[in-house]
């Protein structure tokens, strides 16, 4: 039997997770939390074999955070790291985390007990790509990986010399990728841009 920990800040959820987990036969739930902050001290227990971990979670907590901490100081315990957000940056940050395998909720081409199998099994399970979605005219996969970084500081409040001295380029070249981004995406101003990707939740500042 394994035994799992849900991380999961809707309550729907979580329940929907137990039960398909529990019908199975083959796990039983070491306990079910809604924010990753206390998730470590629940793996403390021992008994934890299995992590499912959201990656936003009540009072803003982050389960990328929570993740690294856990597989730092308990390696043995695998962690499946779920969302149902298209943020552009969350596989890269996941993988960064060390977190053994990610699933998308909502569009993932596996069923949650597939990925839990996999995982249990010492396979990595992930996505190629981060599901796209239209922005504007355009689908967020045709933004290039610096207009991602533009946008993402625009979103976070910096202006263009803010944004230029994180990403060590010039303001000018912040310039010319704002540009092409109202030009693909067809809105007028940077406010309906961010407003968009946000709304999206394309990019979740602080995230």
């Amino acid at each position: 039997m394994t035994n799992v920990l849900i991380v999961e800040d809707s309550r729907i959820s979580r329940e929907a997770i137990e039960r398909k987990l529990t019908g199975t036969g083959e796990y039983a739930i070491a306990a079910a939390i809604e924010n990753a902050a206390n998730a470590e001290i629940v793996c403390l227990g021992g008994t934890v074999d299995l992590v499912l971990m959201d990656i936003c979670t009540a009072d803003d907590e982050s389960g990328l955070e929570a993740a690294a901490r856990i597989k730092k100081k308990f390696p043995r315990i695998r962690v499946i790291v779920m969302t149902s957000m298209p943020e552009e940056s969350f596989l890269r940050k996941a993988r960064d985390s060390g977190c053994d395998s990610f699933w998308y909720k909502e569009t993932g081409e596996m069923t949650l007990t597939e990925v839990c199998e996999r995982t249990l099994r010492g396979e990595s399970v992930w996505p190629e790509e981060t599901p796209s979605v239209m922005i504007g005219a355009v689908r967020s996969d045709q933004l290039t990986i610096r207009e991602w970084d533009v946008l993402r500081g625009l979103a976070e409040g910096g202006r263009y010399e803010d944004i230029a001295a994180g990403l060590g380029v010039s303001v000018n070249t912040v310039k010319y990728h704002v540009k092409n981004l109202l030009q693909k995406t067809g809105f007028r101003n940077t406010t309906q841009l961010v407003a968009e990707a946000v709304s999206r939740r394309l990019i979740l500042p602080g995230y």
